[in-house]
């Protein structure tokens, strides 16, 4: 898929019905996969290029993903950024 999982990035598996998500993450060693099954509903995914081998999320999307809310609606304010100085 042309990621390492081992240098932070987190692989992400969500069934055909969007019911079962798996994600799995290195951690310290080992590896874990965390599992969430949803009893109603459907888990709600970005549109993707499906010739693509994978996708980016941020982690604000993975978080709006697994509480369930929508992506289409969500609305990011303005904040206060400050510019970068180039050296």
């Amino acid at each position: 898929m042309g990621r390492q999982v081992t240098q932070g990035d987190a692989f992400i598996f969500i069934n055909r019905t969007r019911t079962r998500l798996k994600l799995l993450v290195y951690e310290h060693g080992g590896f874990t996969i965390f599992y969430r099954r949803l009893e109603q509903g459907a888990f709600e995914v970005p549109a993707f290029d499906l010739d693509a081998k994978s996708q980016v999320l941020t982690s604000d999307q993975l978080h709006f993903i697994l509480q369930d809310i929508s992506l289409q609606t969500v609305r990011y304010r303005k904040r206060y950024q400050q510019k970068s100085v180039s050296r």
